[in-house]
């Protein structure tokens, strides 16, 4: 299929514009914490239901160890670290700034892999991802964070902070999703075989899933986390979420590193800015400014340079 990488890197923007919205939610009513370590046990139980249907088996039998420390490795560093920090940014600082902040995600991921994976980019292909980014940070650096907006929190919420605090996290999960990108791919092609991307993605969250659940215990959040599994909205927000988030767009973030350079992959995803645009218009009712739409059109005309480079 013709720009299959493409198109999966793209889809995961949208999921994860998405998920953004359902998990800053989620967050407002239990906690960010508490998101990651519910959103993980759903997206693994979803991931073993698909694949014990359509494999017969959750992991490959021929997985080496190699494999398995990269993919592992990977879930820490992007789900657990990367995806803490974003998490807990959405609440802090809400969805528009702390995408910002995951802008920078292609430039770490682009560095990262030439260092380490040895990949290469074209001339256009880091035209068409300055372009991109640029056309991103437009469209989001036109608001500014309003203290009291819909992510404004109380003193006893367990997200509340400042908003340097909040960018100092985003930064964080910026710097998180781009490494943990580049170790899943090392383990999925480079570490003695291939694994595909569905099971790929079971080995990062159940890592993650194992990794952050015994972090709850030593923080005496165990009990608190259970607990708010009775809270049903904040549920089904978590629900939401890691059906379009861990789940879905897990996936198909590694279905796009399977067939294309990771600079590019991570800069694709990072179209959530613009995709998450008409989702604050219609849940938070914000007005889009000329400035954000033609900060959108650019982004786009990067993104169709990327597809022709």
């Amino acid at each position: 299929m013709l720009y299959i990488g493409e198109t999966a890197a793209l889809a995961t923007a949208v999921l994860w514009a998405l998920t953004s919205i359902f998990f800053a939610e989620a967050g407002k009513r239990i906690g960010s914490f508490r998101v990651n370590s519910i959103r993980l046990l759903m997206a693994v139980g979803m991931y073993c239901i698909v694949l014990g249907l359509t494999r017969g088996h959750l992991l490959p039998p021929d997985l080496n160890r190699e494999q398995f420390m990269w993919l592992a490795l990977s879930g820490l560093v992007g789900l657990v670290f990367g995806d803490g920090c974003g998490f807990k940014a959405l609440v802090m600082i809400g969805p528009r700034l702390t995408t910002l902040m995951y802008a920078g995600a292609p430039v770490l991921a682009t560095v990262i892999a030439w260092i380490f994976l040895g990949e290469h980019l074209g001339v256009w292909a880091v035209v068409g991802i300055a372009v991109t980014i640029s056309g991103i940070s437009w469209v989001v650096l036109e608001r500014r964070h309003k203290r009291n907006g819909p992510n404004d929190l109380g003193r006893s919420h367990p997200d509340a902070g400042s908003l340097r605090w909040g960018v100092l996290l985003g930064m964080g999960a910026a710097l998180g999703q781009a490494a943990g990108l580049v170790m899943a791919k090392q383990g999925m092609l480079h570490a003695g075989g291939v694994v595909e991307p569905l099971e790929a993605s079971l080995v990062r969250m159940m890592v993650a899933l194992v990794a952050i659940w015994l972090l709850a215990a030593l923080r005496g959040e165990l009990a608190y986390t259970l607990a708010a599994l009775k809270d049903g909205r904040a549920l089904a927000f978590c629900g939401a979420g890691a059906v379009v988030g861990p789940f879905l767009g897990v996936w198909m973030s590694l279905v796009a590193l399977k067939y294309i350079a990771t600079g590019i992959a991570a800069t694709l995803n990072s179209m959530t800015p613009v995709a998450i645009i008409p989702l604050v218009i219609r849940y938070y009712k914000e007005k889009v400014t000329l400035r954000a739409a033609l900060g959108a059109v650019v982004a786009v005309g990067g993104v169709a340079i990327l597809f022709l480079s």
